[in-house]
């Protein structure tokens, strides 16, 4: 049964949506808790998809620098699950190396400074997402 449902949650990232598929959002962690909340309020769905928010390392280093390594650690794991459709970062050092990675695989960076409001706006291109969900809420998150 669980690898049906992992399954489907894959398919739903690269060719046409699943209903009911899974698919992931990326969060950095001083965002993490509070981008929770708001994915639990809205039921941890968005259209016909469930939502699970993953939680990255800190990658911001005291003193306001970059923990290259982890930051980069923390974009390969997102551009390596298939069920990624985007991350939320704060504003900060650390998203201009993560951007970079994370373009490498079409995974949109949302960067704002409010956890509620950044997964707010990922979880409505979510649910307007058509056939390709990954490319979908690109499209809605950084139009062209």
């Amino acid at each position: 049964m669980l690898a049906v449902a992992v399954g489907v949650g894959v398919a739903s990232c690269g060719g046409g949506d699943a209903s009911g598929a899974t698919v992931s959002v990326y969060v950095a962690a001083p965002l993490c808790a509070a981008a929770k909340a708001e994915l639990a309020a809205h039921g941890a769905a968005a259209g016909s998809f469930h939502v699970t928010a993953r939680c990255l390392a800190p990658s911001e280093r005291a003193g306001g620098g970059v923990d290259l390594a982890t930051n980069g650690a923390n974009s390969r794991r997102a551009t390596e699950d298939t069920s990624a459709v985007a991350t939320l970062e704060p504003p900060g050092p650390a998203t201009r190396f993560s951007r970079a990675i994370l373009e490498s695989a079409s995974i949109p960076l949302v960067v704002n400074a409010s956890a509620h409001e950044g997964m707010k706006q990922i979880i409505e291109a979510i649910a307007s997402a058509t056939s390709n969900v990954r490319e979908s809420v690109k499209e809605a998150l950084e139009p062209s």
